[in-house]
């Protein structure tokens, strides 16, 4: 795995690269504020920003890193959801 220059990280598996994450690094912080507290939850000896580093050179740890963002793309989702469908509720008076 490589890192990009924005920070971005990248897995490489059967010679097809997998960007980790999404393009905008602005959402890229977004996305991990969504999983990091349940991460280091799931973790207590351990750190999201450990696992970042590790997933540079552990294919264990990409494929984790890349389930937790999967997760953090899933959060995002239902949030836009959620919000949309709070905008569409009529007001009451």
């Amino acid at each position: 795995m490589r890192e990009a220059i924005d920070g971005r990280l990248f897995m490489s598996a059967n010679g097809i690269k997998q960007a980790l994450g999404p393009d905008n690094p602005v959402l890229r912080v977004r996305y991990e504020s969504l999983v990091r507290d349940d991460y280091q939850r799931a973790h207590p000896n351990d750190s999201f920003d450990d696992l970042k580093r590790r997933a540079r050179f552990s294919k264990e740890d990409q494929g984790l890193l890349r389930d937790w963002m999967n997760v953090a793309a899933a959060r995002a989702k239902q949030c836009e959801r959620d919000s949309i469908a709070a905008l569409a509720r009529p007001r009451g008076g």
